[in-house]
């Protein structure tokens, strides 16, 4: 039998079962097998690694997974694909599916019920490209560690994530991600890979989580995110003035501001898209010595 991914065998299964993409859910479905072997390639799948899918359609990746790793948990958000899951991916023992969210799943619980505690666990998964940011920002947060993170996404978000300093992509978003890992963009994805073709192309985006003592830490994450996000409110200002929004303008915090870039050497009058990720790490631990951040 052909595999599930496969133009042919996807058609023919959503023809079964009556399917079509639901674009609320941001579903397409991947239909070029060299794309999908080179996902599994990027993850660098072995047999003791145990792999979380997020949104697995009708089980076109999943099977591949399956037949590299040692066991898949996938979650599907859409009920109606659980029993179209339960039959294309039949001859796999090591494959899960919940019929779950994701974003509300307690991955710690379910990690440990299903793969035991101390298992080496992945995430490989082709994202709803509605939900992307949020689901990334969870993963990478999660008290899961995960050993690496390969994820297909809109190409535009893939640039934010792993753009650098100056350069028009580089935000918040990529601050984020690159304070807690590694992201590298392994390879791009062909709107004509999909069935339905997406108006865009996509991009496979490889996350190593950062060891802590591999970067500077914030004192405290959630503040540091927030703090990052205050930073590029306003691109086009200087981060003097972004600061002044972020802390406001009365002269005490004038004062507090103008220490903080002092003691750190960063120019008040440049913008926060030239400043390292270090430096955003720096300037909040200062702030929060300082009696800003609390």
């Amino acid at each position: 039998m052909p595999p599930i991914a496969s133009p042919v065998r996807t058609q023919a299964i959503l023809n079964q079962y009556h399917l079509s993409a639901k674009k609320s859910l941001g579903q397409n479905f991947l239909t070029d097998l060299n794309v999908l072997n080179n996902i599994v390639e990027a993850a660098q799948l072995g047999p003791d690694d145990n792999v979380i899918e997020i949104g697995p359609g009708i089980g076109g990746l999943t099977e591949l997974l399956a037949q590299h790793a040692k066991s898949v948990l996938a979650f599907e958000i859409d009920s109606q694909l659980i029993p179209v899951l339960e039959d294309t991916l039949a001859p796999y023992g090591n494959v899960t599916v919940l019929n779950q969210d994701i974003l509300k799943a307690n991955l710690p619980d379910t990690v440990i019920e299903y793969f035991g505690k101390g298992e080496k666990v992945k995430v490989v998964a082709n994202l709803p490209y509605y939900i992307t940011t949020p689901i990334v920002l969870d993963l990478i947060q999660n008290p899961v560690k995960f050993d690496q993170i390969v994820v297909m996404m809109q190409k535009e978000v893939a640039e934010r994530l792993t753009a650098t300093p100056r350069h028009k992509a580089y935000g918040s978003l990529s601050v984020i991600v690159q304070q807690l890992t590694t992201p590298e963009i392994a390879f791009t994805v062909p709107s004509s890979a999909f069935i339905p073709a997406p108006k865009v192309d996509s991009a496979i985006v490889s996350l190593v989580p950062a060891k802590p003592e591999e970067r500077e830490q914030p004192y405290d994450q959630k503040k540091f995110i927030g703090f990052v996000r205050g930073c590029f409110m306003h691109r086009r200002k200087s981060l003097w003035n972004n600061l002044q929004g972020v802390f406001g303008k009365k002269p005490k915090v004038k004062d507090q501001i103008t220490t903080a870039l002092t003691d750190l050497d960063i120019d008040p009058s440049g913008r926060p898209e030239e400043l390292a990720v270090k430096q955003f790490v720096l300037l909040t631990n200062k702030f929060h010595e300082l009696g800003l951040l609390n």
